[in-house]
Protein backbone atom coordinates (compact mmCIF):
# COMPACT_ATOMS: atom_id res chain seq x y z
CA UNK A 1 0.00 0.00 0.00
CA UNK A 2 1.28 3.49 -0.89
CA UNK A 3 2.32 5.21 2.53
CA UNK A 4 0.28 8.72 0.40
CA UNK A 5 -2.63 6.62 0.41
CA UNK A 6 -1.94 5.13 3.86
CA UNK A 7 -1.97 8.82 5.26
CA UNK A 8 -4.81 9.94 4.11
CA UNK A 9 -6.70 6.82 5.71
CA UNK A 10 -4.92 7.81 8.74
CA UNK A 11 -5.63 11.42 9.37
CA UNK A 12 -9.42 11.05 7.99
CA UNK A 13 -9.95 8.31 10.82
CA UNK A 14 -8.30 10.78 13.26
CA UNK A 15 -10.41 13.62 12.41
CA UNK A 16 -13.54 11.52 12.71
CA UNK A 17 -12.88 10.24 15.83
CA UNK A 18 -11.61 13.94 17.23
CA UNK A 19 -13.64 16.31 15.26
CA UNK A 20 -16.54 14.51 14.37
CA UNK A 21 -19.04 17.27 13.73
CA UNK A 22 -17.30 20.22 14.25
CA UNK A 23 -14.73 22.07 16.73
CA UNK A 24 -17.01 23.77 19.56
CA UNK A 25 -14.48 25.40 21.70
CA UNK A 26 -12.51 26.77 18.66
CA UNK A 27 -15.63 29.09 17.80
CA UNK A 28 -15.08 30.84 20.63
CA UNK A 29 -12.06 32.09 18.35
CA UNK A 30 -12.63 35.27 15.78
CA UNK A 31 -12.88 33.22 12.63
CA UNK A 32 -10.39 35.89 10.81
CA UNK A 33 -7.90 35.80 13.65
CA UNK A 34 -4.32 34.29 12.15
CA UNK A 35 -1.80 33.02 14.23
CA UNK A 36 2.13 31.60 14.04
CA UNK A 37 2.11 28.68 15.38
CA UNK A 38 4.75 26.65 16.81
CA UNK A 39 5.62 22.42 17.51
CA UNK A 40 8.33 22.32 19.64
CA UNK A 41 9.81 18.36 21.07
CA UNK A 42 10.48 18.83 24.53
CA UNK A 43 12.69 16.25 24.77
CA UNK A 44 15.68 14.80 22.52
CA UNK A 45 13.93 12.61 19.48
CA UNK A 46 14.15 11.19 16.21
CA UNK A 47 11.38 13.49 14.56
CA UNK A 48 8.68 10.95 12.52
CA UNK A 49 5.18 12.00 11.50
CA UNK A 50 5.86 14.95 9.12
CA UNK A 51 3.44 13.38 6.19
CA UNK A 52 0.50 13.15 8.49
CA UNK A 53 0.57 16.51 10.01
CA UNK A 54 1.11 17.78 6.71
CA UNK A 55 -2.06 15.98 5.53
CA UNK A 56 -4.19 17.09 9.06
CA UNK A 57 -3.41 21.03 7.71
CA UNK A 58 -4.52 19.65 4.15
CA UNK A 59 -7.77 18.71 5.48
CA UNK A 60 -8.34 21.21 8.35
CA UNK A 61 -6.45 24.29 7.78
CA UNK A 62 -5.74 24.54 3.87
CA UNK A 63 -4.46 28.08 3.83
CA UNK A 64 -1.64 27.20 6.55
CA UNK A 65 1.86 27.68 5.65
CA UNK A 66 4.71 25.28 7.19
CA UNK A 67 8.34 25.95 7.51
CA UNK A 68 9.64 22.58 9.01
CA UNK A 69 13.02 22.73 10.77
CA UNK A 70 13.62 18.83 10.69
CA UNK A 71 13.14 16.03 7.97
CA UNK A 72 11.43 12.83 9.50
CA UNK A 73 14.92 10.58 10.71
CA UNK A 74 16.54 13.58 12.05
CA UNK A 75 17.34 14.01 15.55
CA UNK A 76 15.54 16.93 17.35
CA UNK A 77 17.16 18.40 20.67
CA UNK A 78 14.60 19.55 23.90
CA UNK A 79 12.92 22.66 22.99
CA UNK A 80 13.71 22.57 19.74
CA UNK A 81 10.78 24.01 17.32
CA UNK A 82 10.51 21.30 14.45
CA UNK A 83 8.06 23.20 12.62
CA UNK A 84 6.10 26.84 11.94
CA UNK A 85 3.15 26.98 10.93
CA UNK A 86 1.19 30.16 9.74
CA UNK A 87 -2.65 30.06 9.25
CA UNK A 88 -6.30 31.08 11.10
CA UNK A 89 -6.15 30.59 14.71
CA UNK A 90 -9.44 28.35 14.30
CA UNK A 91 -8.53 26.03 11.99
CA UNK A 92 -4.70 25.57 13.59
CA UNK A 93 -6.73 25.14 17.28
CA UNK A 94 -9.04 21.91 15.58
CA UNK A 95 -5.44 20.42 14.04
CA UNK A 96 -3.54 20.48 17.21
CA UNK A 97 -4.06 17.28 18.94
CA UNK A 98 -4.03 15.61 16.06
CA UNK A 99 -0.66 16.70 14.66
CA UNK A 100 0.59 16.05 17.92
CA UNK A 101 -1.10 12.62 18.31
CA UNK A 102 0.60 11.57 15.59
CA UNK A 103 3.86 12.83 15.72
CA UNK A 104 4.39 11.57 19.36
CA UNK A 105 3.44 8.22 18.46
CA UNK A 106 5.84 7.88 15.59
CA UNK A 107 8.51 9.89 16.60
CA UNK A 108 8.63 7.08 20.18
CA UNK A 109 8.67 4.54 17.50
CA UNK A 110 11.36 5.87 15.20
CA UNK A 111 13.41 6.87 18.61
CA UNK A 112 13.50 3.50 20.22
CA UNK A 113 14.32 1.78 16.86
CA UNK A 114 17.66 4.29 16.43
CA UNK A 115 18.37 3.14 20.05
CA UNK A 116 18.60 -0.14 19.08
CA UNK A 117 20.11 0.21 15.62
CA UNK A 118 22.88 1.90 17.51
CA UNK A 119 23.37 -0.92 20.21
CA UNK A 120 23.79 -3.14 17.54
CA UNK A 121 25.97 -1.08 15.75
CA UNK A 122 29.58 -2.32 14.16
CA UNK A 123 27.71 -5.43 13.99
CA UNK A 124 26.55 -8.09 11.24
CA UNK A 125 22.95 -7.48 12.79
CA UNK A 126 20.07 -5.92 11.34
CA UNK A 127 17.46 -4.28 13.52
CA UNK A 128 13.71 -5.00 12.22
CA UNK A 129 10.19 -4.94 13.08
CA UNK A 130 7.38 -7.30 13.74
CA UNK A 131 3.53 -7.48 13.40
CA UNK A 132 2.45 -6.52 16.80
CA UNK A 133 1.52 -3.06 15.69
CA UNK A 134 -1.95 -1.34 16.37
CA UNK A 135 -4.63 -2.48 14.67
CA UNK A 136 -5.24 0.02 11.76
CA UNK A 137 -1.54 2.03 12.62
CA UNK A 138 0.67 -0.63 10.99
CA UNK A 139 1.82 1.29 7.51
CA UNK A 140 2.59 4.16 10.06
CA UNK A 141 4.26 2.47 12.50
CA UNK A 142 6.55 0.66 10.25
CA UNK A 143 7.15 3.73 8.37
CA UNK A 144 8.34 4.81 11.54
CA UNK A 145 10.96 2.12 12.23
CA UNK A 146 12.90 2.91 9.27
CA UNK A 147 12.93 6.87 9.84
CA UNK A 148 14.83 5.42 13.11
CA UNK A 149 17.01 2.98 10.97
CA UNK A 150 15.60 -0.49 11.05
CA UNK A 151 14.31 -2.49 8.64
CA UNK A 152 10.79 -3.98 8.20
CA UNK A 153 9.60 -7.47 8.53
CA UNK A 154 6.73 -9.21 6.55
CA UNK A 155 3.46 -6.03 6.05
CA UNK A 156 1.19 -8.71 7.00
CA UNK A 157 0.23 -12.04 6.28
CA UNK A 158 0.17 -11.38 2.89
CA UNK A 159 3.87 -10.55 0.97
CA UNK A 160 5.61 -13.35 2.65
CA UNK A 161 5.44 -16.83 4.79
CA UNK A 162 6.53 -17.53 7.94
CA UNK A 163 6.10 -21.30 9.17
CA UNK A 164 5.46 -21.14 12.74
CA UNK A 165 5.47 -23.86 15.70
CA UNK A 166 1.30 -23.90 15.14
CA UNK A 167 1.85 -23.96 11.64
CA UNK A 168 4.21 -26.81 11.94
CA UNK A 169 2.00 -28.99 14.21
CA UNK A 170 -1.14 -28.58 11.92
CA UNK A 171 1.09 -29.47 8.59
CA UNK A 172 2.19 -32.28 9.64
CA UNK A 173 5.82 -31.45 10.63
CA UNK A 174 8.41 -28.79 9.13
CA UNK A 175 9.34 -30.31 6.36
CA UNK A 176 5.44 -30.94 5.37
CA UNK A 177 4.72 -26.93 6.02
CA UNK A 178 8.20 -26.08 4.43
CA UNK A 179 7.23 -28.01 1.37
CA UNK A 180 4.00 -27.09 0.88
CA UNK A 181 5.15 -23.28 1.44
CA UNK A 182 7.43 -23.78 -1.79
CA UNK A 183 4.43 -24.24 -3.78
CA UNK A 184 3.55 -20.54 -3.29
CA UNK A 185 6.78 -18.80 -3.48
CA UNK A 186 6.34 -16.77 -6.63
CA UNK A 187 3.75 -14.76 -4.18
CA UNK A 188 5.23 -15.06 -1.30
CA UNK A 189 8.95 -11.87 -0.60
CA UNK A 190 10.16 -14.64 1.37
CA UNK A 191 9.30 -18.13 3.08
CA UNK A 192 10.65 -18.23 6.32
CA UNK A 193 10.60 -21.04 9.12
CA UNK A 194 10.57 -20.49 13.04
CA UNK A 195 12.79 -23.23 15.03
CA UNK A 196 12.90 -23.98 18.89
CA UNK A 197 15.01 -26.55 18.92
CA UNK A 198 18.83 -27.04 17.15
CA UNK A 199 17.45 -30.46 15.61
CA UNK A 200 14.46 -28.33 14.18
CA UNK A 201 17.18 -26.43 12.84
CA UNK A 202 19.22 -29.54 11.20
CA UNK A 203 15.85 -30.77 9.90
CA UNK A 204 14.93 -26.92 8.36
CA UNK A 205 19.22 -26.63 6.91
CA UNK A 206 18.99 -30.18 5.52
CA UNK A 207 15.50 -29.86 2.93
CA UNK A 208 17.19 -26.22 1.72
CA UNK A 209 15.42 -23.39 4.16
CA UNK A 210 16.92 -20.01 3.67
CA UNK A 211 15.52 -18.19 6.08
CA UNK A 212 15.28 -19.37 9.51
CA UNK A 213 13.90 -17.78 12.70
CA UNK A 214 15.38 -18.94 16.02
CA UNK A 215 12.59 -18.59 18.77
CA UNK A 216 12.99 -17.67 22.19
CA UNK A 217 16.37 -19.86 22.35
CA UNK A 218 19.11 -18.93 25.03
CA UNK A 219 22.53 -16.83 23.75
CA UNK A 220 24.55 -20.69 24.01
CA UNK A 221 22.05 -22.19 21.95
CA UNK A 222 22.19 -19.20 19.77
CA UNK A 223 25.84 -19.48 19.20
CA UNK A 224 25.97 -22.95 18.33
CA UNK A 225 23.02 -22.51 15.74
CA UNK A 226 25.19 -19.70 14.37
CA UNK A 227 28.08 -22.57 13.87
CA UNK A 228 25.82 -24.99 12.74
CA UNK A 229 24.06 -22.71 10.25
CA UNK A 230 27.57 -21.65 8.81
CA UNK A 231 26.23 -19.41 6.17
CA UNK A 232 24.22 -21.80 4.70
CA UNK A 233 21.05 -19.45 5.91
CA UNK A 234 19.84 -16.23 7.07
CA UNK A 235 19.51 -16.55 10.78
CA UNK A 236 16.96 -14.51 12.78
CA UNK A 237 16.27 -14.01 16.47
CA UNK A 238 13.11 -13.41 18.73
CA UNK A 239 11.77 -13.26 21.85
CA UNK A 240 13.26 -11.85 25.35
CA UNK A 241 15.39 -9.55 23.59
CA UNK A 242 15.44 -6.46 25.46
CA UNK A 243 17.89 -3.47 25.08
CA UNK A 244 20.21 -4.78 27.90
CA UNK A 245 21.08 -8.26 26.42
CA UNK A 246 20.84 -6.86 22.61
CA UNK A 247 24.70 -6.53 22.13
CA UNK A 248 25.53 -10.38 23.24
CA UNK A 249 22.71 -11.45 20.61
CA UNK A 250 23.57 -9.41 18.18
CA UNK A 251 27.38 -10.40 18.97
CA UNK A 252 26.66 -14.08 18.25
CA UNK A 253 26.98 -13.45 14.46
CA UNK A 254 23.08 -13.33 13.54
CA UNK A 255 21.74 -11.58 10.81
CA UNK A 256 18.68 -10.28 11.87
CA UNK A 257 16.82 -9.21 15.11
CA UNK A 258 13.13 -8.72 15.73
CA UNK A 259 11.94 -6.75 18.16
CA UNK A 260 8.13 -6.56 19.17
CA UNK A 261 9.13 -3.69 21.94
CA UNK A 262 10.17 -0.92 19.06
CA UNK A 263 6.17 -0.40 18.69
CA UNK A 264 4.24 -2.15 21.42
CA UNK A 265 6.63 -0.41 24.47
CA UNK A 266 6.98 2.91 23.98
CA UNK A 267 6.61 6.18 25.52
CA UNK A 268 5.25 9.25 23.54
CA UNK A 269 7.70 11.89 22.72
CA UNK A 270 6.53 14.85 24.61
CA UNK A 271 5.51 17.86 21.87
CA UNK A 272 3.26 20.79 22.31
CA UNK A 273 2.29 23.69 19.73
CA UNK A 274 2.91 27.12 21.28
CA UNK A 275 0.56 30.44 19.58
CA UNK A 276 3.31 33.66 19.22
CA UNK A 277 2.17 36.48 21.19
CA UNK A 278 2.35 38.68 18.42
CA UNK A 279 -1.10 38.27 15.99
CA UNK A 280 -0.61 37.79 11.93
CA UNK A 281 -2.67 40.27 9.74
CA UNK A 282 -5.07 38.93 7.43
Amino acid sequence: MEIEHQVRLDVRRALEEDVGSGDLTATLVPPSARVTASIICREAAVLCGRPWVEEVLRCVAPSAQTNWALDDGARSTPGQTVVSIEGYARELLTAERTCLNFLQTLSAVATKTARYVAEVSGTRAAILDTRKTIPGMRVAEKYAVRCGGGQNHRMGLFDAILIKENHIAAAGGLTAAFHAAQALKDKATFIQVEVETLRQLDEALNIGVKMVLLDNMPIDIIREAVRMANGRCSLEISGGVTLETLRAYAESGVDRISVGALIKDISAIDFSMRFSDKPVEA
